[in-house]
């Protein structure tokens, strides 16, 4: 009997692990299933972001081509009007203007380039560590070659100064020495 109620208990406390077996089982496949959930709905909030901000660049550059295109019919009236001298003057400010813009236009360029966007939403803790850290030794490089280049500059400043003015002292000696010296004319001074 003895045997029986320990063969029974040993059966039960089997029988309640199987149960919290399977409960342990369904909440790892619930929580699994409200994970991807979450990053399927991350992933579907970061196209749309992604889609909006392409419409607005869509839509500004759009904007920006519009403005440009009544800027040159403004010009174009303007210079239509105005007289041939005042017309060239503009002609040569515009084409100034054209080349700064283009400059922008090409720092924009390279800052957009070197400029990467941070996908830090789904790294975990050392991952992120880790991502602080090599932005971190980027930041540290940059001011480093800033830092040097500002050196470099100044002593680049410094050896022209310096070179200026042995020039100058050169050129004023020797014009005191033309002035000073006598010339030899037919073999004999003067």
């Amino acid at each position: 009997m003895e045997l029986q109620a320990l063969i029974d208990s040993h059966f039960e406390a089997r029988k309640k692990e199987e149960e919290e077996l399977v409960a342990l089982k369904e909440r790892i496949e619930k929580r699994r299933a409200e994970r991807a959930e979450q990053q399927r709905i991350r992933a579907e909030k970061e196209r749309e972001r992604q889609n909006r901000l392409a419409e607005e660049k869509a839509r500004r550059e759009e904007e920006e081509a519009k403005r440009r295109a009544e800027d040159d019919l403004k010009k174009k009236k303007a210079l239509s009007s105005m007289g041939a001298n005042y017309s060239s003057y503009l002609a040569k400010a515009d084409q100034k203007r054209g080349k700064k813009q283009t400059a922008r236009e090409m720092k924009k360029k390279v800052l957009a380039e070197r400029r990467k966007p941070l996908n830090i939403d789904h790294l975990s803790d050392e991952k992120l560590r880790d991502k602080a850290k090599e932005l971190w030794d980027t930041l540290y490089k940059l001011e480093t070659d800033k830092f040097e280049y500002g050196e470099k500059l100044k002593r680049q400043k410094y050896d022209i100064i310096n070179l200026r003015s042995r020039i100058d002292q050169a050129q004023k000696h020797s014009k005191k020495a033309g002035a000073t010296a006598k010339g030899k004319v037919g073999g004999r001074w003067k």
